[in-house]
């Protein structure tokens, strides 16, 4: 039977507060470099965010943006805005003044609270908005060089604000079908949207997903790659320990495989919140195979699929499970995965139990089984809507159906099958391809590093496969002749044709030469009108802020 949560509920007091009443005041919570804070700290330490918030203003349902790294004063924050009834809003600590100004005109935050690091940048962003009162700053202190150019703010330093609250607050009285919290989208096709959560929608997931599907429970630490703003690493780093009573260890460093081994091996985490283009970085690191992550019990996987070959390698290499899943914005968190005792490489696993699955065609008719078509999911995390986006909303949320614009097909087995996004599908001989398959297919090639795959004009409107690479190091040297048994990678000041961009067979560089033995690897593989028609070697594919591949980016070069 799916949880039921009280009229009269707040997602703070599920998370954090009901760890005080069970007992657990003085158990560490929190590793944060050389500092530790128990649950009696962090609840307090909120109280007093959440009593500055309401000093400044801010009531029920007024929006709070967070803009922070991770470190303690964003799990602080987000307690404290969740203990006074306002809705959370968390966006990238790393964007440009541009950016901000976008998410305060949406969200009409009534404060914000920034790390000084981005200062001056956000500074620029607030010129206009009208509906921001106040701006913390964490590790804020007098900036003589910063020009405030609104006038009508007030600027004040975290530490300012919050440490002469007291260290009690009194909780909103929320209802559990009250706005908590929006989580944004990833911004494929346009601006980010606000996906509106109510108050259940968080522990919803918790309970089914967390608790009783992945099985995390009070003796596990966490430790993740993405960052806290990205609703992925806020429900596995920070709120499923918290919801069990475990603990989760944060650093605000840009996540690197170095700087992943450094963590796992200072706090010896049992989980590890992580993606496949850092799962295939970590298995490429200097040294790999003597690195030890005993300590992990399994590691997330979400975000985008997770290729079979990496899935294999990092067993391997590593002896530690991966669960690789799916979820969204829309949705909160993960509803299909792979689990304990029950992974089946390559898929996505099985619904969640609480949610139900459905994949439909065009005209919104169940497919049969094998077949493919786009992901509809049904589940009481499911958002209100997207914020100030009716027609969207409508497109997306239909009754209690969410479609998610992914495209999947369903084994016999009740297996989900990743195939990519609609929007990322091509249409090659009159026959829907995904890029994924293409892509996997070509990891399987000992040259290749990482790649990704989009659609290309082939002329007289036609669409066909094109490939960007990255080479594994062995392969990468300065351009040679045919004679010679080394490759070049770089793409600045070479032709089209010398990375293999053109390639046909009479080219003169090497690269040509690995182009057509990469376009017959495919042949070789898969069906012949799906290998790649263009092959562009490049140093790095760009990343989005999820750590996924920026396919715009890709189709803009």
């Amino acid at each position: 039977m799916p949880p039921q949560f009280p009229e009269r509920f707040n997602m703070a007091d599920y998370f954090l507060y009901r760890n005080l009443e069970e007992g657990r005041e003085n158990k560490i919570c929190l590793y944060y470099e050389d500092q530790t804070f128990s649950y009696g700290d962090t609840a307090r330490m909120s109280n007093r965010v959440g009593n500055a918030l309401r000093e400044l203003g801010v009531e029920m349902e007024d929006r709070v943006l967070l803009v922070l790294p991770d470190c303690p004063e964003f799990v602080w924050t987000w307690f404290g805005a969740a203990r006074i009834g306002a809705v959370i809003t968390m966006v990238n600590p790393l964007l440009p003044a541009e950016d901000y100004k976008y998410y305060l005109d949406y969200t009409r935050a009534r404060v914000a609270v920034i790390h000084e690091s981005q200062l001056k940048t956000f500074n620029e962003a607030t010129a206009d908005a009208t509906h921001l009162r106040a701006v913390l700053v964490v590790g804020g202190h007098e900036h003589e060089d910063v020009d405030f150019t609104n006038e009508g703010l007030l600027w004040e330093s975290f530490d300012g604000a919050v440490l002469g609250e007291t260290d009690e607050c009194m909780a909103a009285d929320t209802r559990r079908d009250d706005i908590a919290i929006w989580l944004f989208t990833s911004g494929s096709t346009g601006h980010p949207k606000g996906a509106v959560h109510l108050q259940h929608d968080l522990p919803f997931n918790t309970e089914v997903f967390a608790k009783h599907t992945i099985g995390v429970n009070e003796d596990d630490l966490t430790v993740s790659v993405p960052k806290l703003f990205f609703g992925y690493a806020t429900g596995t780093n920070l709120l499923f320990p918290f919801a069990v009573g475990g603990a989760t260890a944060l650093f605000s460093e840009r996540s690197t495989p170095e700087k992943l081994f450094e963590i796992i091996a200072r706090y010896q985490p049992t989980i590890l919140t992580t993606v496949p283009t850092m799962i295939n970085s970590m298995l490429n690191a200097g040294e790999a195979a003597r690195r030890d992550l005993s300590s992990l019990r399994f590691c997330y996987s979400a975000g985008e699929a997770l290729p079979p070959e990496l899935y294999q390698r990092w067993q391997q290499t590593f002896g530690v499970e991966i669960y690789d899943g799916i979820g969204s914005a829309e949705m909160f968190h993960i509803y299909i995965t792979n689990r304990p005792g029950d992974v089946k490489p390559g898929s996505l696993g099985r619904v969640v139990e609480g949610y139900e699955a459905r994949i439909v065609d065009a005209e919104d008719k169940k497919v049969t089984v094998g077949e493919m078509g786009t992901l509809k999911i049904k589940g009481d995390s499911a958002a209100l809507c997207y914020w100030n986006a009716h027609e969207k909303s409508k497109e997306t949320f239909a009754g209690d159906w969410c479609t998610t614009g992914d495209q999947f097909h369903v084994d016999k087995d009740c297996y989900y099958w990743y195939h990519g996004r609609t929007d990322d599908m091509l249409k090659v001989s009159g026959i829907f391809v995904a890029p994924s398959e293409i892509e996997n297919c070509l990891l399987q090639h000992e040259a290749v590093l990482e790649c990704a795959i989009i659609g290309a004009e082939a002329g007289n409107g036609l669409i066909k496969p094109k490939a960007f690479i990255v080479l594994r190091e062995e392969f990468v040297q300065s351009p040679m002749s045919n004679d010679q048994s080394q490759l070049d990678t770089g793409t600045a000041g070479v032709s089209p044709a010398d990375r293999g961009g053109s390639s046909t067979g009479g080219g003169g560089t090497r690269n040509d030469q690995l182009a057509e033995e990469l376009k017959a690897f495919v042949k070789s593989h898969l069906a012949v009108y799906k290998y790649p028609r263009w092959i562009e070697f490049v140093d790095a594919l760009p990343k989005n802020d999820r750590g996924k591949i920026d396919r715009r980016k890709l189709k803009q070069s």
